[in-house]
């Protein structure tokens, strides 16, 4: 197999820290074509099940916000299969996107968004509150920077238990100005936590640009007051990510932790469904849309030989039926007994 590297986004290479300072190894080629392909799938599982998304909340079968993650899944998917299946992560309200990742079952979260009784939660958590303990996936939170608190929580019983594992936490770059998030990142830092703090930096907290809220160039020049690692990557690179997330794992695992990635990235859709987007251009949008993660990957796997033009067509087309499916699966399951309305208040 030939030297290939996947396509560089020149619009973020200024700001991206030099991973040979800290010896981060290419795990992602000792990876099966196998593997490498599920990967791709698994990317283009996540596109669809959010545009499938967005045409439900089109016809308004989805109630409440909504927060698509289209633009990001190198990120989800990099990072997911770079730890273990028993690895816990916690998620931000666009967090769809880390579900697929850790292996959720579409048809339960598609009934989930449109509020059916055999959803993930029963359809009473919606889009922002899916969880799922099978998967080791503690939850997303519609509170910016929420689940920050849960992550350095299951990093500290990991540690007590001592059974190695590992805990990812994802945010926004927005999260990063709360004092949760300064306040978890101390004490996960204080006690040597296993956490990875994932900073999905997709250039906008609602409708307001980093460079306005943050006056740093780099999110993970934070790291500083808290004494951890720090390092900014191309988060829409499937293969930065991946091997970033690895490597600083298996630190976690020998008790390096805890480690502050920022991944830059970029939504394609606005922040929610009620967004009218008048804070950014369409050429900005254009423009990172030529740095697209699965238009990149896809095109890395081809030049490297994993797989022909013909077999991604067919990867692709896969993953559209199987989110067909979904969407099927949950039009035609049923909403929730009224008796229902109470249940799941109180824990038992």
């Amino acid at each position: 197999m030939k030297e290939c590297t996947v396509r560089e986004c020149t619009i973020i290479k200024d700001k991206l820290t030099d991973l040979k300072e800290y010896k981060v190894a290419d795990k992602f080629k000792d990876l099966k074509n196998e593997q490498k392909i599920e990967m791709l799938k698994r990317m283009f599982h996540i596109r669809y099940f959010e545009m499938e998304v967005e045409q439900f909340i089109l016809k308004g079968q989805i109630y409440g916000t909504c927060h698509l993650y289209i633009g990001e899944e190198a990120n989800a998917v990099g990072a997911m299969n770079a730890i273990r299946k028993n690895d816990w992560i916690v998620s931000h309200h666009r967090g769809h996107g880390h579900c697929i990742a850790k292996e959720a079952d579409l048809n339960l979260m598609m009934a989930e968004l449109i509020g059916k009784g055999n959803g993930y939660c029963k359809g009473k958590g919606g889009s922002m509150h899916i969880a799922d303990m099978n998967t080791y996936n503690l939850g997303a939170n519609g509170i910016v920077g929420g689940g920050m608190g849960v992550a350095a929580g299951a990093a500290l019983t990991n540690k007590l238990q001592k059974n190695d594992g590992v805990v990812i936490g994802f945010i926004g770059d927005a999260s990063t100005n709360t004092g949760v998030f300064h306040e978890s990142l101390n004490l996960a830092a204080v006690w040597n936590l296993p956490l990875i703090f994932y900073c999905e930096n997709n250039q906008y907290g609602m409708s307001t640009p980093i460079i306005k809220s943050t006056k740093i160039k780099r999110i993970s020049d934070r790291k500083a007051a808290y004494g951890v690692t720090g390092v900014t990557i191309d988060g829409n690179n499937i293969v930065d990510v991946y091997n970033t997330v690895y490597h600083f794992a298996q630190l976690c695992r020998e008790g390096k932790g805890p480690v502050l990635i920022e991944a830059l990235t970029y939504r394609q859709r606005g922040h929610s469904k009620h967004d009218s987007q008048v804070y950014r251009t369409k050429d900005e949008v254009e423009q990172w849309k030529e740095y697209d993660p699965i238009v990149r990957y896809r095109e890395y796997l081809i030049e490297s030989g994993v797989l022909s033009e013909e077999e991604a067509k067919k990867v692709e087309d896969k993953a559209i039926e199987d989110i067909k499916a979904a969407a099927a699966f949950a039009e035609a399951s049923p909403y929730p007994e009224l008796s229902e309305l109470e249940t799941d208040v109180y824990a038992e």
